[in-house]
């Protein structure tokens, strides 16, 4: 009722947007994407005054272009309307989720936390042997000799591999440039962005994160204990609440565990 009475101080409210998940422009199962973030984000920034907004992150990367349109309009909303911005790390924040984190002006981990691998990795198979083993004959046609570029199904080609690694040298300069135009002096010499990884203390000492802190107790000591938090969260297909998931589900699952466990998780 103390809302609608006017002269009444109101408690700081600091809206929570829990990113957890692979990064990935596809919409399946949790997969964070700037399409399916966009209205949570919108809705955390405008909806009435904020204190500040959280982050909770707990993911191991995906795409850069996915990372990269979710961070910017964080941060196009946040130097909008003045408001500040903390990450928390939960279990991992690398790749792709450490360039979520750093849309935020200060990140907070726990100690065991993984934070880092500033790098890009591309993963395939070379199927050539397979198939010419099981006397199955590969058929492609093409108009431009670039069109079959890393065919899984025939020899590495060198110049594809040259190609490729020019182009991850390009997706990697920008998350670089990402990352020391949003921590600035704060990131310590020496070699950050190899695509190791490091624990929340770790990570704490290279200026890649602020401190030790969880969501609760340090926005209470930042805003006060009367601070409300107010979570915001991607809901799933009715499936995935019922935990039923498709064929097509299942090896995004499986896609996405290989993920974690990149990191031990």
């Amino acid at each position: 009722m103390r809302r609608f009475i006017p002269f009444i101080r109101r408690d700081p409210v600091v809206p929570v947007i829990r990113l957890q998940g692979v990064i990935a422009a596809s919409g399946r199962g949790t997969a964070l994407n700037d399409a399916s973030l966009a209205p949570l984000i919108e809705k955390a920034f405008r909806k009435g005054k904020p204190a500040a907004v959280a982050l909770v992150i707990n993911s191991p990367g995906g795409s850069p272009v996915q990372s990269s349109l979710i961070a910017a309009r964080i941060r196009r909303l946040a130097d909008e309307k003045g408001i500040k911005v903390h990450a928390f790390v939960e279990d991992v924040a690398a790749s792709g989720g450490y360039w979520l984190a750093c849309a935020a002006d200060e990140i907070w981990v726990d100690e065991s936390s993984i934070v880092g691998s500033i790098g890009v990795i591309s993963a395939t198979f070379g199927l050539n042997n397979f198939i010419e083993r099981h006397g199955v004959e590969r058929r492609i046609y093409t108009a431009g000799k670039s069109k079959s570029f890393l065919d899984p199904f025939r020899p590495e080609n060198p110049e594809d591999v040259a190609r490729l690694r020019a182009l991850q040298g390009q997706i990697h300069g920008s998350f670089i440039d990402h990352v020391k135009r949003r921590r600035g002096l704060r990131l310590a010499e020496g070699e950050l962005f190899t695509g190791d990884f490091w624990t929340g203390g770790k990570a704490c000492d290279l200026g890649l994160a602020d401190g030790i802190g969880h969501p609760v107790p340090k926005l209470k000591e930042l805003y006060g204990d009367r601070v409300r938090l107010v979570e915001h969260r991607q809901k799933l297909p009715l499936l995935a609440r019922l935990g039923a998931r498709l064929a097509g589900d299942m090896l995004g699952f499986v896609e996405d565990r290989a993920a974690y466990a990149r990191f031990g998780l």
